[in-house]
């Protein structure tokens, strides 16, 4: 190599360990502190995760991933707002909290001093997993600004309380006794969108109950005979021919001996069990609608701790399962069982604890959503879906919703719902919203009831809390400011939503709906969809199958440029993305190729003036190709396709085929090439990599940026996105891969006949003549001696593939 031609870049190769010190620097500058005064503003309304443990290696990747996209933003001028912080409210703090600390907090927090101490270790665990996040985010490079202030902050409730102020006082949010999901272990009320199914055997039991008006048994089929106290119907779809005739009678409940009406239904299954169904309060959401529709009285058997009433007779004090077995064993003895089939079907659970729930009636705050519903899915297309397909299941989920969200909970640690109650008039008094309210503890902010005017010691404070989703589901706009950062909120132009398919039924559906009857707009101009991360089996991670795989291991050995190559290349957007760490070792090796390539370049200077050579233009334009492909793609939420698309151009093509065939052009130790021709090497050399370099810096940030400052003097992430310059590569690129085949051929034949690369190739080499723009570099690079062009394939020579003949 001559003197004068040396690597500016010192080191050998790329080490991880260099990401450490480049983390620090970013920190010092204030990299990516957003210019909110000269440029249109992007939110990115980050999920704030839950704070109840490590993330895994699949919630490392999802965060990374919408690193990337920020990144990218930043690049093309966009000042991106992109705060982290924990969601630190509702259930999933407090069953953790349960189990570390083995306290039961319904009796904890029977006093004010004890829901006090119940809270204060909610925190303490919520503090030191929330660390742990961090420590995750920042170590991958993730450039999100980190707020403090969660959603368990008196910033965020005193938000969170004025959405509800606002929509009580517009009529949408109101108070009253329903049948609800309720979850015994928990002891709370649960959505719909709370609930996960579980398959579950169990048996259908086909019972005799006698009809009162003709003393003729009939049989019906169910999975639910501890609720025969509860069944106040038996029910038949119209036209059935085998119940008709006992329509308007009257049927006694086996055991118990209450009447029942039987009627008809239309939702009701003629094909399972014997076509008579069991309308019980409440076995299910077909049972309280039917309660609706025939004008049926409840009669709840089943008390919130999930165990059996005093009206269940017999069965008094016991759980459900334990009421099921003592029943069945009950008819059995009294020869009411006619047969049982074992079956498997749905069972829902609690979204956390896993318990199986119950239909009770009880006392919540409803928030009104079903006469919404065509409002927001005509909305749902005013908003951009990546990918596409993932708009359907938002759709699907808000045709299928059929009562209005309970939005109270009988638990803890989460927002207040700010209100309180005169025990004098019975008014319900809602305060003025911008202060954070807790009515179990805080004094009321009336003298006197402004209603009747009793004194304050008559009003009471609610006890209960919001559901976890209420207060995320306004996560986009406290991101953007919304009643704490006017400047902020006024300078919004776009808002991104990305989070996982997991959460599209709670997440996104509550913050369209609470948007929207808030602000009568979309909440979002895009939404970003991944799938879930799974195990290098492609299964679900969880504790309880002991697949968790933690994030640390992996970025202690390979960095988080590596990692984070993995979480781009491991799935395309939309699809669930497996664990890989050979993956992950590729991402590592890629690294250290554009290290190489890097030093390389770094050898030549960047030049003012040159000339290009064919193989140069057609290279400029493969890369505008590729540019322009990833750019879309980026611009479509995507970090799938660039990853792809740069990996093989820069390692495929410009690291084997480019860089190899202009080595001898850019030292030209030969003299063979003109000065201004060595110099296009040198220029094309150095657009291709800072192209590169730009491309790939929102995937890879750490490699990039070391390269970019050391041999141009600034950090890649200041950098604009490349932009396709028309000027150059204007032919095509069509040379450029002819060239990859033609090379190609002669290595493998070199490898076929023993030869080491390096060798001349002393046989006669026929080209094909479209090579004749490249033909000076690839003699030099093959040590071809004896060279011809072609225009029709020659007679007496060997084909060799890639359009290349060797003379017999």
């Amino acid at each position: 190599m001559p003197d004068t031609y040396k690597p500016r870049l010192k080191a050998t190769r790329w080490s991880p360990s260099r990401e450490v010190e480049l983390l620090e620097l970013w920190e010092k500058e204030g990299l990516y502190k957003p210019d909110l005064d000269s440029k249109e503003v992007i939110v990115i309304d980050t999920p704030p995760p839950y704070a109840s443990g490590k993330w895994h290696v699949g919630g490392a990747a999802h965060y990374a991933q919408i690193d990337m996209v920020a990144r990218y933003f930043r690049m093309k001028g966009y000042a991106v707002v992109v705060p982290f912080y924990a969601d630190r409210n509702g259930l999933p703090v407090e069953v953790q909290v349960e189990k570390k600390y083995g306290v039961n907090p319904h009796e904890l927090s029977k006093t004010p001093e004890g829901r006090e101490k119940f809270l204060e270790l909610c925190r303490r665990f919520l503090d030191e997993a929330e660390n742990e996040i961090v420590k995750v985010w920042r170590r991958l490079g993730c450039s999100f600004d980190y707020w403090r202030e969660g959603t368990d902050s008196a910033k965020y409730r005193t938000i969170t309380q004025a959405t509800f102020i606002d929509l009580y006082k517009k009529g949408l949010i109101y108070e009253a006794e329903r049948p609800v999901n309720w979850c015994p272990r928990c002891r709370t009320t649960l959505a719909d969108s709370e609930l996960e199914y579980v398959e579950r055997d169990d048996y259908l039991y086909y019972i005799k109950f006698k009809v009162k008006e003709t003393g003729e048994d009939v049989v019906v089929a169910t999975t639910r005979p501890e609720l025969l106290r509860a069944c106040k119907a038996l029910v038949y779809k119209p036209g059935d021919e085998r119940y008709e005739r006992l329509k308007g009678l009257h049927a006694v409940a086996p055991l118990y001996g209450t009447e029942l009406v039987i009627a008809e239904h239309p939702e009701v299954d003629p094909s399972f069990g014997t076509g008579l169904m069991m309308v019980c309060s409440f076995g299910d959401h077909v049972d309280v609608k039917m309660f609706r529709d025939l004008g049926l009285q409840p009669e709840i058997i089943i008390d919130k701790e999930g165990k059996m009433t005093e009206k269940a007779g017999f069965l008094a004090g016991l759980t459900v399962e334990e009421a099921r077995r003592k029943v069945v064993e009950a008819l059995e003895s009294s020869g009411l069982i006619v047969k049982k089939e074992a079956i498997r079907h749905s069972v829902p659970v609690c979204w956390r604890c896993k318990t199986p729930t119950q239909i009770i009636a009880t006392r919540e705050w409803f928030l009104k959503q079903v006469e919404f519903k065509n409002a927001l899915i005509d909305l749902v297309d005013k908003i951009v879906f990546r990918p596409e397909f993932h708009k359907s299941r938002l759709i699907s989920w808000i045709n299928s919703v059929a009562t209005d969200w309970p939005i109270s909970r009988d638990r803890y640690y989460a927002t207040e719902v700010p209100v309180w109650r005169c025990t004098s008039c019975g008014s319900v008094l809602v305060p003025e919203p911008g202060t954070y309210y807790r009515p179990w503890r805080d004094p009321p902010p009336w003298d006197r009831c402004p209603v009747c005017g009793a004194p304050r010691d008559k009003l009471v404070g609610e006890k209960k809390v919001f559901d976890t989703w209420f207060d995320s589901s306004i996560s986009v706009l406290y991101a953007s400011g919304y009643m704490h950062n006017p400047g902020l909120y006024k300078r919004v132009k776009y808002t991104l939503r990305p989070q996982g398919v997991d959460i599209v039924r709670t997440w996104l559906y509550y913050t369209i709906l609470r948007v929207y009857q808030l602000k009568g707009e979309p909440a979002f101009s895009w939404v970003r969809i991944t799938g879930m991360g799974l195990d290098e089996k492609g299964e679900e991670m969880h504790k309880s199958k002991g697949n968790v795989i933690d994030p640390d291991p992996y970025l202690e050995k390979y960095g988080a440029d590596a990692f984070r190559f993995w979480a781009a290349a491991s799935g395309r957007l939309g699809y669930d993305y497996r664990f890989s760490e050979q993956l992950i070792k590729t991402g590592l090796m890629f690294a250290t190729k554009l290290w190489n390539i890097a030093r390389f370049v770094s050898s030549f200077p960047e030049p003012g003036d040159y000339k290009l050579r064919p193989v140069d233009e057609a290279t400029l334009a493969y890369l505008n190709a590729v540019l322009e492909r990833v750019d879309r793609a980026y611009a479509e939420l995507d970090v799938y396709e660039p990853v792809h698309e740069i990996y093989q151009f820069a390692w495929n093509y410009f690291a084997s085929q480019y860089v190899e065939l202009v080595k001898s052009r850019a030292y030209n130790q030969s003299g063979r090439y003109s000065s201004e021709e060595q110099r296009g090497a040198w220029f094309t050399l150095h657009y291709v990599l800072k192209t590169l370099l730009k491309m790939l810096a929102p995937i890879m940030p750490f490699v990039t940026d070391a390269i970019y400052r050391e041999l141009y003097g600034k950090s890649v992430h200041t950098e604009e996105f490349p932009r396709v310059d028309k000027t150059l590569g204007e032919k095509g690129h069509e040379l450029a891969k002819l060239v990859e085949e033609v090379n190609s051929a002669i290595w493998r034949f070199k490898k076929k006949n023993n030869m080491r690369l390096s060798d001349p190739v002393k046989a006669k080499v026929y080209l094909p003549a479209k090579l004749s723009g490249a033909l000076e570099e690839v003699v030099d690079l093959h040590r071809l001696e004896d060279v011809e062009l072609y225009e029709e394939p020659p007679a007496n020579a060997a084909d060799i593939g890639g359009g290349v003949y060797i003379a017999l």
